[in-house]
């Protein structure tokens, strides 16, 4: 047993040293990259190939091997039936031992198998897919597996990117195209992509014909960043150009729009979606941990009565063999029927979840842990998409001294037609004037302050090219879409297009406006400031064509924006009543700048983004410069539509005692907001608001004012849990988890995921991203009447069919569970395998193996040379009576069972003559004598059952009346 269980772990720490090793002596490092010539290339990068394979046909074997068996359970088979090799310790037939095994591990290995055969066959899939690649002699066709650093790759629309790119060129006339990353990065939302100017302007065909290259920072995990320069050598003077994360097609994203030409820069493990995969893990259930330790209590149990065995021998002779022996022969008292039992119902639960009609189209992705869906006791949820549709609607605009609500926009819509219209003239008393011309700066920078694309459905030819008369019909409202990064923006755009300024067309360097009169206004596109999660806002500096007029616009969070615009009396509170009404807010500003501010500005910035080091720091602080006393111009806010069954979903899971966590990005009043109207926080529940802490002093007193609470919700922000989380961790989790439900706002998907894990290390109970909820039976019937089961062909062939059947076995039906949620509490408590569960069927075996055995010396005195023929068919026949009695509901399959089982154990006493006497088992003598031990063995517990459930039901039952 030591060495089995010390010689492996060794061996994996070996490997896992050797591997980390390896991967130390090859240090990621940045690298210059030619266009089109991968020959140039000055190391050797990885090959582009995708793996997602646990083992090889090396390790295979000894990996599945010790997944198995470093667990007790299955461990401890493996030792008994390896002692069964030593002449002095057996004491049966090998194959009574080894069969059961083998069949385990047989099972096991053939679903590890086929796990691996998929994977391996999906890897082949994804390696094997053909990419269009651009070279000297013109188009090939290669394979992902074979794209190289250096390589110009052709991908079409809706195909998957295959390696990381940088993005040359683009058939979309913007200039610019859309990817979707939701495989990269879990968004639904699609990102703006912008081609490199310098090759964007080029045929396809003269990428060769260039001298150009790209510097590319080291591979890192980040897909939210990257710093690179790209520089062509053959013109004068030279071209440099900055590259940021908008010139990035990351590898595992797709092509929305558009077909685009990119040149590789990372391949195979040093692409970001590879460096942000982690190791497929065996996931191991509680279940089995429970079992594990029952198994082990079980061992104990065994040592000891080996050791009484010993003792009344007097510990003579060769006692410390005899003691393996008895040990070894009480191991019959842990079944290995109950691995096979275990292992095939949990198959058949994953099975019956994929087969459930109520919720179609669901996948298990492990067969190893579907029970733990009844052991849920958080949940942690998103807001944006999850409990809230993703579908922005426009709901509310302020200006300050007046506000518009859905009722009362057609006010703007006059106000904007009224100033296009008599734009030249001058109408209606000043103050109505000074009202008109605010909402139309207002409307006129919501219309130009996004990253949204107007597309058109393609009228264009084989070859692409569209005509001017087309051209004219591509502006018509029917045939026009918006695409976006996000439906925030395409949510504005869309208001802005109801109150008359429609944004009809965008590339690289323009932007074109509609008005209601049918005038189209020209904007140059001269900088555009991305939205980020650190900034919180996004701006575009445009030069109007009329006026020559240069203007700043930006938009974004009120915490953001405050600190940048004039100074108001109004903002703070206003941003607060909108977040109670659970609405998204942005604030609106812009900047008039003269031609010098731009040109000054235009050249800090453009050396700003050729900086090798510190290349964020030094654009940020550019920007910032420029970002100073702004004109407020509005507020909005924007209303994201609820799930439709989110209210009675979370209701049914909060009742259930699943505590719900949400954690969001949003300011603290949207997400209370959001936490009551989805029902996450119920109606008569408190909720206490962690006040706002910046020190381990300030983080003390509101621990200790939240500790005096009792079951409230908790809302916090993500900078005040940051610092409870660094200097009261585990006092912080412990009173969290108390709380029925939590709500944390302000939160960066960093922290997200570190409330994860810290609920993952500080409770023992299951925890869920997202999820729904299930009810699965009870599978523990394996330890009853192991103390007298002879040989291990017993608890595999006659019992398993009866035993596994039980998987079929229901509480209740599932309409009353939905409609009491509150039965799925007692799931969560694990009362099916506790200690105390577990010592009742200890005693229960052991008052019917007592039966049996003086049952048998007291009736069959006489007759006691036919022993194995009486106990064995006592044993079957309590067995088939216990299931019967374990059974809430009844299935036909399991009536089944019962009688396939006892005709099994009939048919085999025609073929075992040597330990069957078929004369005298079938005498009237035989026949009432086993029944009189069979009723004395199971009529007591039929008794205590009845009136157990009569004087003390269970809550399942009070409910079945």
């Amino acid at each position: 047993t030591y060495s089995l269980t010390s010689v492996l772990p060794d061996v994996v720490h070996c490997c896992d040293c050797l591997l980390r090793t390896c991967r130390k002596r090859k240090e990621l490092k940045a690298r210059t990259v030619w266009l089109g010539c991968p020959e140039k290339s000055e190391e050797k990068h990885p090959r582009n190939i995708i793996k997602n394979q646990k083992y090889n046909v090396f390790t295979f074997v000894p990996g599945v091997l010790y997944q198995q068996f470093k667990f007790f359970l299955n461990l401890y088979f493996l030792v008994v039936a390896c002692s069964q090799f030593v002449p002095s310790l057996k004491i049966g037939f090998l194959y009574t031992y080894w069969a059961p095994l083998g069949f385990v591990l047989t099972v096991t290995m053939m679903r590890e198998a086929v796990d691996e055969v998929r994977r391996y066959k999906r890897d082949k899939e994804m390696n094997s897919q053909l990419y269009t690649k651009l070279t000297m002699r013109g188009k090939v066709q290669v394979k992902s597996s074979e794209i190289q650093v250096g390589d110009l790759i052709i991908v079409e629309k809706n195909q998957r990117i295959p390696a990381d790119m940088i993005f040359l060129r683009t058939t979309e006339k913007t200039g610019a195209c859309f990817i979707r990353t939701d495989q990269l990065d879990g968004e639904t939302d699609w990102k703006l992509k912008v081609a490199v100017a310098c090759t964007q302007r080029l045929p396809a065909i003269d990428l060769f014909s260039i001298s150009a290259y790209v510097h590319a920072q080291k591979p890192l995990l980040d897909i939210h960043s990257f710093e690179g320069n790209f520089t062509r050598e053959d013109s004068d003077p030279h071209v440099h150009e900055s590259l940021s994360i908008e010139n990035t097609l990351w590898a595992s994203t797709v092509v929305a729009s558009g077909t685009v030409i990119g040149v590789v820069i990372y391949t195979g493990k040093e692409t970001r979606s590879v460096l942000n995969t982690s190791n497929a893990k065996n996931k191991v259930g509680l279940l089995d941990l429970e079992l594990n330790r029952l198994t082990k209590a079980l061992f104990v149990a065994q040592v000891v009565l080996s050791v009484v065995m010993v003792a009344l021998q007097g510990f003579l002779g060769p006692w410390f063999r005899n003691l393996f022996r008895f040990v070894v022969l009480f191991s019959y008292i842990i079944p290995i029927s109950l691995r096979v039992n275990l292992d095939m119902g949990k198959s058949a639960y994953g099975w019956m979840i994929m087969k459930d009609e109520n919720i179609p189209g669901t996948v298990v992705r492990t067969s190893t842990i579907p029970e733990e869906l009844g052991r849920l006791v958080y949940l942690l949820t998103d807001k944006t998409g999850t409990l809230t549709q993703n579908e922005m609607v426009f709901r509310r605009l302020h200006l300050g001294t007046v506000s518009y609500g859905t009722d009362t926009m057609d006010e703007i819509q006059s106000h904007i037609a009224q100033a296009y219209a008599q734009s030249q003239h001058s109408a209606g008393p000043k103050v109505r004037k000074s009202v008109s011309s605010r909402i139309n700066e207002a409307v006129k920078a919501i219309a130009l302050c996004h990253n949204v694309t107007p597309v058109y459905e393609s009228r264009a030819g084989i070859n692409g090219e569209t005509d001017a008369a087309e051209a004219d019909q591509d502006f018509s409202d029917d045939n026009r879409t918006y695409q976006a990064s996000s439906p925030d923006e395409v949510a504005l755009v869309r208001w802005t297009e109801r109150m008359g300024l429609t944004l009809v067309s965008r590339d690289l360097t323009s932007l074109q406006l509609k008005t209601p009169s049918g005038q189209i206004l020209t904007y140059f596109i001269l900088q555009i400031f991305p939205f980020t999660s650190e900034s919180k806002r996004m701006g575009i500096i445009v030069r109007e064509e009329a006026t020559g007029s240069i203007t700043l616009y930006m938009k974004g969070a009120d915490v953001a924006m405050a600190s940048i615009v004039q100074y108001n009396d109004w903002l703070e509170e206003e941003c607060g009543n909108m977040a109670r009404e659970g609405l998204r807010t942005l604030v609106v500003a812009k900047k008039s700048l003269s031609e010098e501010q731009y040109q000054d500005f235009e050249s800090r910035y453009n050396q700003a983004k050729l900086s090798i080091h510190d290349r964020t720091l030094k654009v940020a602080a550019v920007v910032e410069s420029l970002e100073r006393e702004m004109e407020l111009l509005c507020l909005t806010g924007v209303e994201d539509k609820l799930q439709a069954d989110v209210r009675p979903t979370l209701e049914l899971l909060r009742n259930a005692g699943i505590k719900i966590w949400m954690l969001t990005g949003d300011k603290l009043e949207t997400a209370t907001c959001i936490a009551k109207s989805s029902h996450l926080v119920s109606r008569n529940q408190d909720i206490h608001v962690f006040k706002p802490v910046s020190s381990r002093g300030e983080a003390h007193l509101e621990l200790n004012a939240f500790r005096r609470k009792h079951e409230c919700a908790l809302v916090i922000s993500g900078d005040s849990l940051e610092v409870c989380l660094r200097y009261y961790e585990h006092e912080f989790v412990e009173l969290a988890c108390q709380c029925p439900a939590v709500v944390c706002c302000r939160c960066s998907p960093t922290q997200k995921a570190q409330i994860v894990r810290l609920l993952q290390q500080h409770t023992s109970n299951r925890t869920c991203a997202i999820g729904r909820q299930a009810s699965v039976s009870g599978l523990f019937l394996g330890f009853i009447l192991t103390f007298l089961v002879s040989i291990n062909r017993y608890a595999t062939v006659y019992t398993m069919f009866p035993v596994f059947s039980l998987v079929l076995d229901q509480d209740v039906k599932p309409e009353m569970a939905l409609l009491y949620p509150e039965l799925y509490k007692d799931l969560t408590k694990g009362r099916s395998l506790s200690f105390k569960t577990f010592l009742i069927w200890v005693l229960i075996s052991v008052y019917q193996g007592g039966i049996l055995m003086y049952g048998a010396l007291l009736l069959f005195e006489s007759e006691f040379v036919h022993v194995v023929a009486i106990s064995f068919t006592a044993l079957i026949l309590t067995e088939l009576l216990m299931v019967a009695l374990t059974v809430r509901t009844w299935h036909w399959l399991m009536v089944v069972a019962e009688f396939f089982s006892l005709a099994c154990y009939l048919a085999s006493l025609a073929f075992l003559n040597e330990y069957f006497d078929l004369g005298f088992i079938t005498t009237k003598a035989f026949l009432w004598k086993v029944s009189a031990i069979t009723m004395v063995s199971c009529l007591p517990l039929y008794i205590i059952k009845y009136l157990k459930r009569k004087f003390s039901p269970p809550s399942y039952s009070k409910l079945s009346s």
